[in-house]
């Protein structure tokens, strides 16, 4: 079994120390690092098929850009550096997307920034960082 670290990364600079700090953690323990952006998506709205149908499609070239800007150059730059690497996309809610990624992929421990791309929602936490303290399964390690 691979011994996995997690790292939820956005558009932000604590985001990119968390990823360079999970990078430094993965090789000196040779783990394998998973970088994760999630897009935050809510499927709930009333929406006409038409509507649907857009929005379905704007999805897709967000996911898309997110790839291309954010998540390519991060895996690209890891993987100069020798960490073992491999890294996706998704859209949800990202604490209850990142949780149930730890137990599909069987994640060791979790990286993340303490603020994110949002600003500062919260004083001490932002909100995502918050939420995966108090609900995950695994150690966290929050990055400035």
């Amino acid at each position: 079994m691979d011994n996995f670290i997690m790292v939820g990364i956005d558009d932000s600079d604590p985001s990119k120390r968390a990823a360079q700090f999970a990078a430094e953690l993965a090789r000196s323990l040779d783990a394998k690092l998973l970088v994760v952006y999630v897009i935050q998506w809510t499927p709930f709205t009333f929406n006409t098929p038409e509507e649907n149908e857009s929005r379905h499609k704007r999805r897709e070239e967000e996911v898309e850009a997110a790839r291309s800007k954010i998540l390519t150059p991060i895996l690209d730059d890891l993987l100069k550096s020798g960490t073992k690497v491999e890294g996706f996309v998704r859209h949800g809610r990202p604490a209850k997307l990142l949780n149930y990624i730890v137990a599909e992929k069987e994640i060791s421990q979790i990286v993340i920034g303490r603020t994110g791309a949002g600003g500062l929602k919260n004083i001490m936490f932002g909100s995502v960082a918050s939420k995966m303290v108090q609900t995950s399964s695994v150690p966290i390690t929050v990055v400035p």
